[in-house]
């Protein structure tokens, strides 16, 4: 395992998937500080920034929710149209439909409004994770395809994603990249994002 704070230029990932659900059912651990209509502004500033960030990568939205995928063919991206609910059997099924000439994927969650780019994430044989700043969830995974991996996504996904690279004999790398490494999950999370920061 290595850990870095940078990000090294190799051009791996072919392309990038970021899941996505229902703009208006987003984020709803943030009822107690945002209205919807609010929550899915904030959902769409944020996706909107992680989609920037994955340029000039082919960018795959992967969803089964048309109003997301219409936002998506607005910013010029790929939709990857799934039928399964939950994000471990959606990502599951979005990999399976990629061309077969395609040997490596990068997957972002959509909920990174630090992001600013995803570029030398993604090394031959080698599982790269971005865990949130928490050091417990998985914020990006950059893997190679072929290896039958089983997402774990949910809680402790990273312990999850280490254990089932080791079980596939994979390598294994740690990137900690603070501005992918902040994600919008909770209150608490949206406050201290909201808090005004010193110089």
């Amino acid at each position: 395992m290595t850990q870095s704070g940078t990000v090294l230029d190799n051009p791996t990932v072919p392309v990038v998937l970021i899941p996505i659900k229902d703009f208006r059912r987003a984020k709803r651990r943030l009822a107690p500080e945002l209205t919807p209509n609010k929550r899915e502004v904030l959902a769409k500033r944020m996706a909107s920034q992680v989609v920037e960030a994955a340029r000039p990568l082919d960018i795959y939205i992967v969803c089964n929710d048309h109003d997301v995928a219409s936002w998506a063919e607005s910013n010029n991206v790929n939709v990857l149209w799934v039928n399964q609910e939950g994000l471990n059997p959606s990502i599951s099924g979005a990999v399976k439909k990629l061309d077969t000439n395609i040997d490596h994927v990068l997957i972002a969650h959509s909920d990174l409004p630090l992001a600013k780019s995803f570029a030398g994430i993604g090394r031959p044989k080698t599982v790269s994770i971005v865990p949130d700043r928490h050091l417990l969830g998985t914020n990006v995974l950059s893997l190679p395809l072929g290896s039958n991996f089983n997402f774990r996504y949910g809680q402790n996904s990273l312990s999850a994603h280490i254990n089932e690279t080791k079980k596939h004999g994979l390598n294994l790398e740690i990137l900690q990249i603070p501005e992918l490494q902040w994600d919008v999950d909770t209150p608490e999370d949206l406050l201290t994002f909201l808090k005004p920061r010193t110089p």
